[in-house]
């Protein structure tokens, strides 16, 4: 064997393990290489000669083949222990693993009773809450639609379905119902109130507009009396004036006449017989003034009747238009109800579609009741419902 190769020495595999994880463990190797240093240092070769100089080389060499083979063995001892926690990690996964199903297999009749369990008292919570929300609006409702969430509450039946819970049901349901009765009996003054009211300012605008009405007509009626008092006595003072005329030329006639028989005794009998046609003539002219004057009257009396049908045409046409406006406005009281209803109606849809979203987003029907209630109520900021 060559001093090269007895230099390179390396512990055996099968105590290297326990040589490399000891402490000083080589040791005893590398005092075999510090032997084969000094005893080459006790006779050096001569550095002048090729051959003194190889020396040198081949044992630096030599030692350099130790150190690699010790590394050598050195790394394959650490790799393989590299290996060992990846081993262990395996193992210690897959026993883990193996427990954690046996666990789940040993727990899982517990889990589902418990489930049952949780989902058995949310399902009595839920309808405990429930028959609360039934006593909660968001905003005050007309009597109809208390006296009709009454009559669904009451229909909801506390018996022995309610488990455990039945006094706890049971005492929500009172409660919700006494809330229910007293806002009913609240809703049903305020809207009997509110009726009386319309009916009073209903009346006393009917009786206002049947006063207005009535002045209207009796200040017409007394217009149209005075125009016919005054057109008649202008016609009577007409006849008066034409008749005054005439015998006033009937005097002056017969003064002529007087004259004319004391101017001209002979034309007497000739000036008597014109005298006496003249006279017929102002009778004739005397009765047409009075036919003149009673027609005046019958005008005034024809004017005077149609002035009093005028009038009760007026008070006619005032009343139906009272009764088209009393029918409008009744018409307009049922027309607000109805849009009442049916924005409520349409406020529930939206609050209904809020809340099924808010479920769907995996929020519990409670809490997400709460919300929708909050929210409709305005009092969470910044955020709203659009109806």
């Amino acid at each position: 064997m060559s001093a090269e190769t007895d230099l390179a020495v390396v512990p055996p595999k099968e105590t290297a393990l326990t040589v490399f994880s000891t402490a000083n463990g080589l040791d005893p190797w590398l005092q075999q290489v510090r032997a084969k240093v000094d005893e080459f240092n006790k006779v050096l070769p001569d550095l002048t000669t090729r051959k003194g100089r190889e020396a040198y080389a081949s044992m630096a060499h030599q030692i350099a083949k130790s150190k690699t083979a010790l590394e050598a063995v050195g790394k394959e001892i650490s790799a393989k222990q590299k290996e060992i926690p990846k081993l262990i990690d395996a193992e210690r996964k897959r026993v883990w693993d193996t427990l954690e199903s046996w666990q789940k297999e040993v727990r899982k009749p517990l889990d589902d009773w418990q489930a049952a369990e949780d989902a058995r008292v949310a399902k009595h919570n839920d309808g405990i809450q429930q028959i609360k929300d039934m006593a909660l609006f968001g905003e005050m409702p007309p009597a109809s639609v208390v006296a009709r969430v009454i009559t669904d509450l009451e229909a909801i039946a506390i018996d022995d379905s309610w488990e455990e819970f039945l006094a706890e049901a049971a005492q929500a349901k009172d409660q919700a119902l006494a809330k229910l009765r007293a806002l009913l009996a609240e809703r049903n003054q305020y809207e009997a109130e509110q009726s009386e009211l319309v009916r009073l300012r209903a009346e006393a605008e009917a009786q206002a507009q049947r006063d207005r009405d009535a002045e209207i007509a009796r200040v017409a009626a007394e217009q149209a009396r005075l125009q016919a008092e005054q057109q008649a006595q202008a016609e009577r003072d007409a006849a008066a004036r034409r008749e005054q005329e005439l015998l006033d030329q009937a005097a002056a006639t017969q003064r002529a006449a007087a004259q004319a028989a004391l101017d001209a005794e002979a034309a007497a009998e000739r000036q008597r017989l014109q005298l006496e046609l003249q006279a017929e003539q102002a009778r004739t002219a005397a009765a047409q003034a009075e036919a003149s004057r009673v027609a005046a009257e019958q005008r005034a009396e024809q004017e005077r009747i149609a002035a009093i049908k005028r009038q009760e045409e007026a008070v006619e046409q005032a009343r139906i238009a009272e009764q088209a406006r009393a029918d409008a406005a009744a018409d307009e009281i049922l027309r607000q109800a109805e849009a009442r209803e049916a924005d409520l109606e349409h406020k529930k849809s939206i609050n209904r579609a809020a809340l099924e979203a808010f479920i769907a987003g995996g929020m519990p029907e409670a809490c997400a009741k709460q919300a929708v209630t909050l929210i409709a109520q305005r009092k969470i900021p910044a955020i709203t419902i659009s109806y």
